[in-house]
């Protein structure tokens, strides 16, 4: 089941990896691999990432970052290839992709001159990109009957699907609150009230998939190899003022 039906699909900047994520759970349809094994993978791909990133490795580091997207998007293709979506897979992708991203930020501060102020303000920044992102996404997901294993609210542990442990999903679930739970307050503060606007237009959905992990992954991935590494910190930290711009612009419009 796709994440949304045909007519509500808008072009997701953060999704170039998907035609070849497809391909991947495709090939694993008929294995013994699951979406958990997948997840593995791009731990393990994102963590090369850091490590080719510690040693100046930028082009293998751009490589490895981008690889994670696309196996960040093929645990999910292949939970509905087997339509065997879980609880557990949708949890241990979110607590990999934060660990993740504070570790790759880490990195970047240890090669740089950078601030440690400017590093973790730039990481909370990077992450309220991405919680607004997803909170406009699942609005949409849910009001147009799309994938719903994601939930706008994440308050109450849900109760294990078919074939998953629910003590899995119980620890899940406090990690990710945990985790994520700052941030989907902080956005939540900002527009408490978009579940109840207008549609949000495929246009304005495409502009704020910009704030996606992927393609938050590829920026870095580009300035690596383009030698611009002690500026990957300071701009995520700027670009954090467009929260508050679509934020507005939903307001105001939807």
């Amino acid at each position: 089941m796709s994440k949304l039906p045909q007519e509500h699909k808008f072009i997701d900047l953060s999704d170039y990896g998907r035609p070849i994520a497809k391909i991947i759970a495709h090939s694993l349809k008929h294995t013994a691999a699951t979406p958990v094994h997948v997840t593995i993978g791009f731990i393990i791909s994102g963590l090369i990432g850091v490590y080719c990133i510690l040693t100046d490795y930028y082009w293998f580091a751009g490589f490895f970052l981008i690889f994670k997207s696309i196996l960040d998007a093929a645990d999910g293709e292949l939970a509905r290839v087997k339509q065997k979506p879980s609880y557990t897979g949708r949890y241990l992708d979110s607590v990999a992709d934060i660990l993740l991203n504070a570790i790759i930020f880490l990195s970047l501060w240890y090669v740089t001159n950078t601030s440690l102020w400017v590093c973790i303000l730039a990481f909370i920044g990077l992450q309220l990109q991405g919680t607004l992102y997803n909170y406009y996404y699942v609005i949409l997901r849910n009001k147009f009957n799309g994938d719903r294993t994601s939930r706008v609210f994440e308050n109450k542990t849900p109760v294990a699907l078919h074939g998953e442990s629910q003590r899995q999903v119980d620890i899940l679930f406090k990690l990710y609150k945990f985790l994520y739970g700052i941030f989907d307050k902080m956005i939540y503060a900002l527009d408490p009230r978009a579940g109840f606007g207008k549609p949000l237009p495929k246009w304005f959905m495409t502009s704020v998939s910009t704030f996606g992990l992927g393609f938050q992954l590829l920026i870095i991935s580009v300035m690596l190899v383009l030698g611009f590494k002690a500026l990957i910190l300071p701009f995520f930290l700027s670009y954090t003022m467009m929260v508050f711009i679509f934020v507005g612009i939903r307001k105001m419009f939807y």
